[in-house]
């Protein structure tokens, strides 16, 4: 017999668009909640967000989406609000969770659904803490990264292409639904959550020592390439054009990569000279360029076949830089249980990834649904209504029905 999901029995409605709450709604789903995702009729604004199947389907909202079931409604119309709100307060005792990023809907907000089911755990993604809109790349924008990404010298802000804080924010989305839902079984009660993207990063910075090297030490930290800063790392080019991103983050790894290229004794006379001890990790970033001409040469006499059988078996922490078509094929070759191939309507065959936590229960990826395809089944389910009466809905236009 296999073993149960983890959070079989949760049923989240999921009221959203683009990256941070789908991501926070895919996470439960991967885990076995029911995460139910309620668009307008015709779909929300990310339906068709790039990049595209050769069909037109959107791989953006196919991706963020599978294992989700897809109900629509017309939120124009008053009755459509009403079963929204019915949903809420017939989800069952693992129900009455939604996480949503629309924003200035009452309908939608705590207040009003609270009425009508007071254990209700509510969570709203917004721009700032305030209020005010905002994006990732905005976010990011005020965060201070952009100006510290990109090679030395570089005057202009460089942007990430991950949304780095969308997929923070979504991740801890996941985990304030989670942690409501525990205080809901003490203590019966539900819970109100407000999560701000901005904050996301704003916490970020601030865990991760940004914000108190700032304001106790006074550091704009500088433009520094893919060097590491406050210790030895960097990318070099081999003898067939690849290039390998090498990181020597500890004594022992620095210290197994100068045996692997011969130079442990150049490193040692060269700390003599400099009055440097480049076991130290203060030492090694400040004479990181030094240290990278010394080890050049060694990469650009190999070829990458070369560089991964004298890296392979050391401490040292390496990888070559990929595309993300190599990655795809790479990774499908290589039998990671992580991946494997769905069929996605719209799109056809696809490699997919499951949940990256790997315990017991978490199966594989489940494709996305076609967009309103299980109105009818969801509210036959949870609120009782017939077939008749779903046809009869989505004749009206309350509904989308399935296509």
């Amino acid at each position: 017999m296999s073993a149960s999901a983890p959070l079989e029995g949760l049923t989240v409605l999921e009221i959203s668009s683009f990256v941070a709450a789908p991501l926070g709604g895919l996470t439960l789903a991967q885990l076995g909640a029911d995460v139910i995702r309620i668009d307008p009729v015709g779909g929300s604004a990310d339906l068709t967000r790039w990049p595209l199947a050769p069909t037109g389907t959107s791989l953006f909202w196919t991706g963020l989406n599978k294992g989700k079931r897809s109900v629509t409604l017309n939120f124009r119309d008053p009755e459509a609000r009403q079963i929204l709100a019915g949903l809420v307060t017939g989800s069952g005792p693992g129900g009455g969770i939604v996480l949503t990023n629309a924003v200035g809907q009452p309908w939608l907000g705590y207040e009003e659904l609270a009425a009508a089911r007071p254990d209700l755990i509510h969570l709203q993604i917004q721009g700032h803490h305030d209020g005010r809109p905002a994006v990732d790349y905005t976010v990011n924008a005020a965060s201070g990264f952009p100006l510290v990404t990109g090679p030395e010298g570089f005057s202009g802000p460089v942007n990430h292409v991950l949304p780095a804080w969308d997929v923070a924010c979504g991740l801890y989305a996941a985990v304030g639904l989670l942690s409501a839902d525990r205080r809901r079984q003490r203590t019966g009660q539900g819970s109100r959550i407000t999560l701000a993207l901005a904050d996301v990063a704003l916490a970020v910075a601030g865990h991760l020592g940004f914000l108190a090297e700032a304001g106790v030490s006074h550091i704009d930290r500088p433009r520094i390439g893919n060097h590491l800063y406050g210790g030895f790392a960097r990318d070099f080019t081999t003898a067939d054009g690849e290039r390998v991103m090498v990181v020597a983050l500890t004594r022992r790894h620095f210290a197994d990569l100068a045996t692997v290229t011969g130079l442990t004794a150049a490193f040692a006379e060269l700390g003599r000279l400099l009055g440097a001890d480049f076991s130290r990790d203060s030492d090694r970033y400040a004479h990181r360029e030094v240290l990278a001409a010394l080890l050049q040469p060694w990469f650009s006499g190999r070829d990458i076949a070369e560089v991964a059988r004298d890296l392979d078996g050391t401490s040292v922490l390496w990888s070559r830089y990929r595309r993300f078509t190599e990655m795809a094929a790479e990774e499908a070759q290589g039998g990671n249980p992580l991946l494997g191939e769905i069929s996605q309507p719209g799109v056809g065959a696809v490699l997919a990834a499951r949940s990256p936590l790997a315990q017991e229960g978490v199966g594989p990826a489940t494709p996305a649904p076609v967009l309103g395809a299980d109105t009818a089944e969801v509210l036959g389910e949870l609120l009782g209504l017939s077939a008749a009466q779903t046809r009869e809905l989505a004749a009206r236009g309350v509904t989308g029905g399935s296509p």
